[in-house]
């Protein structure tokens, strides 16, 4: 993996932004600002990378993927950068504003089924009848490699780094930043952050073998979902989680106000999904040189009317 992300970040560095890290005494972590990457989360580096590789012939056909939100706002951008046309499925699910997101920077939107598993599937089905590339969101070692670009900049701008948590949905994030870290610094402690309401990946983990997992309405809007069968994280997220930390709907909500109130960043669930695993296990990082990557900045109007809301009312998750 080391050589993969190697490649990959000669490949994309005039495309992606390296982002900042800081410190928060407040919250006694070091922060990876990848809220800061271009289209709002760390998703442009995946898709940058894997559309940096598409043959001539490749690339005039145009590029189909699944998602409800990041991943496709990244297609979008990464294939508009290059003249690559871009197709995007999403879910009955998708929230209207990141809908016309996407569309904005270019991309065909479809609704290809009630939920973003079934999108997803229909999206490489897609692909498949037309002869086009389907960029999956997390089951491509290439945009495993994009991905794990973050864990490169974090190697070289804290040091020593003990722990890095990292929020999971499909894997290929902490896939990418833990396959690289894994080799360049194996000490370097690879925390797996989930919302209880939705442990899809973890629980898969548990199994041995993709499973169907029942979910929760949760704030963590981008982690939310099923997995396709046979994605290639599951092995690569068995050999790099360390450990394992599931928060909940109210531990997910206070992070994202903590990052408001006390670094006045806005942050989506998924990032709080990474911070809430920090703060309920901060003791055993007294002391120690702890990153917390805040993968994204891109809240749907439901979670952000949760978060304006009274303290734990989440009635408005319920589209």
């Amino acid at each position: 993996m080391q050589q993969a992300v190697e490649e990959a970040w000669a490949r994309i560095g005039p495309y992606v932004r390296e982002t900042p890290v800081e410190w928060s005494a407040d919250l006694g972590a070091w922060l990876k600002l990848e809220h800061l990457q271009h289209t709002g989360s760390f998703k442009f580096r995946g898709a940058s990378n894997r559309i940096a590789l598409l043959t001539p012939a490749e690339a005039a056909a145009g590029v189909v993927a699944a998602s409800n939100g990041n991943h496709g706002l990244g297609v979008a951008a990464a294939a508009r950068a290059r003249g690559i046309a871009a197709e995007v499925y999403v879910s009955e699910q998708v929230a209207p504003a990141k809908a016309r997101r996407i569309e904005a920077l270019g991309a065909r939107i479809r609704i290809g089924g009630p939920d973003p598993l079934s999108a997803e599937l229909a999206a490489r089905r897609a692909a498949e009848r037309s002869g086009r590339v389907f960029l999956s969101p997390y089951n491509d070692l290439d945009v495993v490699a994009g991905q794990g670009t973050i864990g490169l900049e974090l190697h070289r701008q804290v040091a020593p780094l003990d722990a890095v948590f990292v929020a999971v949905g499909g894997g290929g994030l902490i896939a990418g930043i833990g396959g690289y870290l894994k080799q360049v610094s194996p000490a370097t402690e690879i925390v797996g952050c989930w919302a209880a309401n939705s442990p899809v990946l973890f629980q898969c983990l548990e199994a041995g073998s993709v499973i169907d997992v029942a979910e929760q309405p949760t704030l963590s809007e981008s982690t939310a979902g099923g997995l396709e069968p046979g994605t290639v994280t599951l092995d690569l997220c068995r050999g790099v989680i360390d450990r394992c930390v599931l928060v909940s709907e109210a531990e997910i909500l206070e992070a994202m106000r903590r990052a408001l109130a006390s670094e006045h960043w806005l942050i989506e669930g998924a990032a709080a999904v990474a911070l809430a695993a920090f703060l309920k296990e901060a003791g055993r990082y007294q002391g120690r040189n702890a990153a917390v990557i805040l993968c994204g900045r891109n809240l749907s109007p439901a979670v952000l009317r949760v978060l304006m809301s009274a303290p734990d009312d989440f009635s408005s998750l319920r589209r």
